[in-house]
């Protein structure tokens, strides 16, 4: 009985996963725009467009009337959107928070279903309502690294370009034409930017709030100190590449040190969890108190929240910033 409940609850739930997917699955503001476009000025170029579309900024947060007005209320919603972009994720804010609820409740009923117990398993909901938003943020870190690894090969580039002569704008241009994502992404951006009207220095200042490094701030503050106090670009530039290379390495020897210590967090964090799964294999009847008893619900919930506790001090402790 209680498995023919699991299968109509997960059924339910997929189904209205599905609704919600056909309901959201709408075109884009930016891609009617961009379909207007081309059938009213067809005589431009597909360069053009492409660059147009690229700039147009989509305000709607959710295909759903309803869900979009809630999220215009929410006055982290910005911050939210920002994150989005940072990881290059083009999900609309309201579809993933409806995928982190959908997983959340889903997961909650499937459990409460099986164990009966409501406190064991809020845990487990809130544990899957979250893995969209660790997905996000495990991309942008992921892609944040990425353009801080050929970040002084962009810096290196353009200094070579206003060295041959050519003017700063260019060196942004050959940028975003010669080196990989996401750097080539973002100073094709900046450059577009520019060259639609918006000033170098606003430009300069959203491409550090898309690219939240200090390496990128060190960047753009160089260059506004020099536009405004002048002096030799090409010689400020090849310092800061030299600069950032050179922070790389001490962050490389710091690893290595701290190696040790991080194998010992990574021990000290994976052990309870570890020993648990041994025990519930080795000695079912011994472990099978803590899921049977009131009391060994509550110390497993205790045990797990000061689980997760430890761990961020540990991690905290053993990561040291350059």
């Amino acid at each position: 009985m209680a498995l023919l409940t699991a299968l109509g609850v997960f059924v339910l739930i997929l189904v209205i996963v599905l609704v919600l997917a056909m309901a959201t699955r709408r075109a884009d503001s930016s891609e009617i725009v961009s379909r207007r476009m081309s059938e009213t000025r067809a005589v431009k170029k597909a360069e053009t467009l492409e660059i147009r579309d690229g700039l147009i900024r989509d305000e709607q947060l959710s295909a759903i009337p309803v869900l979009h007005r809630l999220l215009l209320r929410w006055s982290g919603v910005e911050r939210f959107n920002q994150f989005l972009a940072q990881a290059g994720v083009r999900t609309k804010p309201g579809k993933l928070l409806l995928l982190c609820a959908v997983l959340g409740f889903g997961s909650y009923f499937v459990d409460f279903t099986f164990s009966g117990n409501p406190l064991f398993a809020l845990p487990i909901g809130l544990a899957a309502s979250a893995l969209p938003l660790i997905w996000v943020a495990l991309k942008r870190r992921k892609r944040l690294q990425n353009f801080e690894k050929f970040f002084p090969d962009a810096i290196d580039l353009l200094g070579r370009a206003v060295r041959a002569g050519h003017a700063f704008t260019s060196g942004m241009e050959m940028i975003a034409k010669e080196l990989p994502e996401p750097v080539s992404g973002e100073f094709r951006t900046t450059f577009e930017e520019h060259n639609f009207g918006i000033p170098l220095r606003e430009a300069l200042m959203h491409l550090s709030d898309r690219v939240p490094l200090v390496d990128v701030r060190f960047f753009i503050a160089g260059l506004l100190v020099q536009k405004e106090t002048g002096g030799n670009l090409a010689e400020l530039l090849d310092n800061l590449s030299r600069v950032i290379r050179e922070r790389f390495k001490i962050q490389g020897e710091v690893r290595v040190r701290t190696a040790q210590g991080r194998l010992t967090a990574a021990l000290l964090i994976s052990l309870p969890p570890g020993l648990l799964l041994v025990l519930s294999y080795l000695n079912p009847t011994y472990i099978q108190v803590l899921f049977t008893d009131p009391w060994g619900t509550y110390l497993l919930v205790g045990g797990g929240c000061l689980q997760l506790l430890g761990g961020v001090i540990i991690w905290r402790v053993v990561t040291i910033e350059v």
